[in-house]
């Protein structure tokens, strides 16, 4: 990525590019192998194979083979912005809603490609997705090559993504979340800041903007990775490590790419709620202000200064959310609320999410695993390199010529690589669920740790050993070494592990959607959990009355009314809500009216009890304002055909699982 393009530069440049790709290849088929000998997906039934895709995944992929049934892609169109088949008695516009545009293009590329014969949709699809595990890779590779100077840090970084995978990716079980389609690109975004904060390689704007785009356009939480993108920038801003125009041109770039999304999802109001933050946070109404605040920089506190003026205008947002009435997202702050002790505790949608190990706080087990590949160790190195932004900041207290060394110690590109894995880093320990954003970059800081010439140049330096041969040839052995010893001791594991068999099997499952596919009418209405739903609307193509994306205040209201049946409520009371949402059948699971699978107060019917002030199942302290309910818990109590439950409700479908009652 020098000037240097003298055959040899070229050859060697070309090698470190075909490893690249060779390490993104060998990523995929790693993913690829695992699913496939996890699930024996070639050997099993269509609906099987429909059934694998869990929870919100069986509704993204639902709206792929929507458009492939369509008679036409324009009519294909028509159906998903004008749908009243995923939220029964309401039309809604999907592509407004949902991040499914990739579903789309997808869609349409298989129509017009020559390989239906020859390859199914669901393998299109699939082996897509893990096609973009190549190019997570290949751009992880990049950006570690682009900061160390050094092809080895990339493939240094490329093996422990794929030596880590069970904290860098979940790509092979759950193909179709947002985060599988939208990282990708976020990986390339960062290659592309990094290549454009480098002298000699300032032309990347266009690809900045192509991958914001793409990253906002796949992931419904783009808006809160691009808001601590932003105080990245801040930070550095602040720090005087940017320039005007560079800060400029990355904000212009991410609001650019947010625009165009929003315009793109028919002026989702989501959106518009990360436009505000952004905007806000990025203008300085006051004039006189602002020039005051750039001479308080100046002093020894101007650092304190400046984030105070970089966050003023942010107690704009909470007055213009409310003005706008941005209701999409509020989930999501009562959950932030929840989790640090400052909102009710017995809010039901902040309780999904604290209840669930996902959106904890991350393990410490996560920890070993990373130091057990050698990652965590030079990952750690790497980040004490921050220390020197504050070195940098106090001219006062250092000479020019030792914060001119500083400064080229720590480069912007070097500097934004590694705020940003240290934001994303505090992202992570506090929900375990964001870890894959901070793990995969987390291989990039710690590959430049081990080949990145500044600190091998202070370190021989130190030790009055310093000469560009042996620079050189340190910065080739300790990665070859490190790779040598990783594969010795990993790769066994990783071929015990693709030549592991299994078979997915569910056959209460398949005997449901079985059931609904042959014996109910084709505009039926489901009620029961979002992730059951999901799954029924892939597998037969039926009404739902609510589903898994949770974006949405009204659904949300709606998915708490239909979990009803899981509380202690009156056959009467339950019958009123289903017949409210259009339900004709109601789907009830063992395995959440018995749950046992979390503790006391965050199974799922403990949380609908707290919301409606019952005192909870089971031993345990209960608070002293709730009251034991008036009825039987519903989904027990409709076993027993009493009376008051056989005149509302009729029993239509059991196994061992589910119970389906006709309303």
């Amino acid at each position: 990525f020098g000037c240097d393009w003298s055959w040899k530069a070229i050859v060697w440049a070309a090698l470190g590019l075909s490893v690249s790709v060779g390490l993104g290849l060998l990523c995929c088929i790693y993913v690829a192998t695992l699913h496939e000998n996890d699930l024996w997906f070639s050997n099993i039934k269509e609906v099987e194979r429909e059934i694998s895709f869990r929870t919100e995944c069986g509704l993204y992929y639902s709206y792929f083979k929507q458009m492939l049934q369509a008679p036409s892609v324009q009519q294909g169109l028509f159906e998903l912005t004008n749908d009243n088949l995923t939220e029964s008695k309401r039309t809604i516009n999907l592509l407004q809603r949902m991040n499914i545009y990739q579903e789309v293009f997808l869609s349409v590329l298989y129509r017009f490609l020559p390989i239906q014969s020859y390859l199914e949709p669901v393998y299109f699809y699939i082996y897509t997705v893990f096609s973009l595990q190549a190019v997570y890779v290949i751009a992880l590779y990049l950006t570690a090559w682009l900061l160390s100077g050094s092809w080895l840090a990339g493939a240094l970084a490329g093996v422990w993504y794929i030596l880590n995978r069970v904290d860098t990716t979940r790509v092979e079980f759950t193909i179709s979340l947002r985060e599988n389609w939208s990282l990708p690109f976020l990986a390339l975004q960062v290659a592309a800041i990094t290549c454009y904060l480098r002298p000699h390689l300032s032309v990347m704007v266009w690809l900045m903007y192509v991958t914001t785009f793409s990253f906002c356009l796949t992931w419904q939480f783009n808006q809160f990775i691009l808001l601590v993108q932003a105080l990245v920038i801040y930070t550095l801003d602040c720090l005087d490590f940017l320039t005007t125009t560079q800060v400029t041109t990355l904000y212009l770039t991410q609001v650019s790419g947010l625009l165009s999304v929003w315009l793109l999802q028919f002026c989702n109001s989501m959106l518009l709620g990360s436009l505000v933050l952004l905007l806000s946070r990025s203008s300085h109404p006051f004039p006189a202000a602002s020039l005051l605040i750039k001479a308080l920089t100046t002093s020894r506190c101007g650092f304190i200064f400046c984030f105070s003026s970089k966050f003023s205008p942010s107690l704009l947002v909470v007055c213009l959310q409310t003005i706008l009435q941005l209701r999409s997202d509020e989930h999501i702050y009562k959950f932030i609320k929840s989790k640090f002790g400052l909102g009710l505790t017995r809010d039901f949608d902040a309780g999904l999410y604290l209840c669930e190990e996902a959106f904890g706080l991350l393990p410490l087990d996560t920890l070993e695993r990373l130091a057990g590949t050698l990652l965590l160790h030079p990952y750690g190195l790497a980040l004490s390199n921050i220390r020197v932004a504050f070195i940098t900041h106090y001219p006062n207290c250092k000479s020019v010529k030792q914060k001119r060394g500083a400064q080229e110690l720590f480069r912007p590109d070097v500097a934004y690589n590694l705020l940003h894995t240290l934001f994303y880093g505090l992202l992570a320990f506090s929900t375990m669920r964001m870890k894959y954003i901070w793990t995969g970059h987390m291989c990039v800081v710690a590959a430049y740790g081990v080949c990145g010439k500044e600190a091998w140049t202070l370190l021989l330096g130190t030790l009055r050993c310093n000469s560009k041969i042996l620079l050189r040839l340190v910065r080739c052995a300790v990665p070859l070494v490190i790779i040598s010893y990783l594969y010795y001791k990993f790769w066994p594991v990783l071929m015990e592990e693709v030549s592991e068999l299994r078979e997915f099997y569910d056959p209460d499952t398949v005997e449901l959607m079985t059931w609904i596919s042959t014996k109910t009418p084709q505009h039926a209405v489901f009620a029961g959990s979002m992730q059951l739903l999901a799954g029924i609307k892939l597998c037969t193509g039926r009404v739902l009355t609510n589903h898994p994306h949770y974006e949405d205040k009204d659904l949300r209201e709606r998915t708490q009314q239909v979990y009803q049946v899981y509380a202690q409520r009156s056959p009467e009371e339950v019958h009123a809500i289903l017949r409210a949402v259009g339900a004709d059948y109601v789907v009830l699971e063992n395995s959440i009216c018995y749950e046992r699978r979390h503790r006391r107060g965050c199974r799922l019917r403990d949380l609908l009890d707290l919301a409606n002030g019952h005192i909870m199942d089971g031993e345990g302290d209960n608070d002293p304002d709730l009251v034991s309910a008036t009825h039987p818990r519903f989904c027990e109590a409709i076993k027993s055909d009493a009376q008051a439950y056989a005149a509302l409700f009729t029993r239509t479908f059991q196994n061992k699982t589910f119970h389906v009652s006709k309303v």
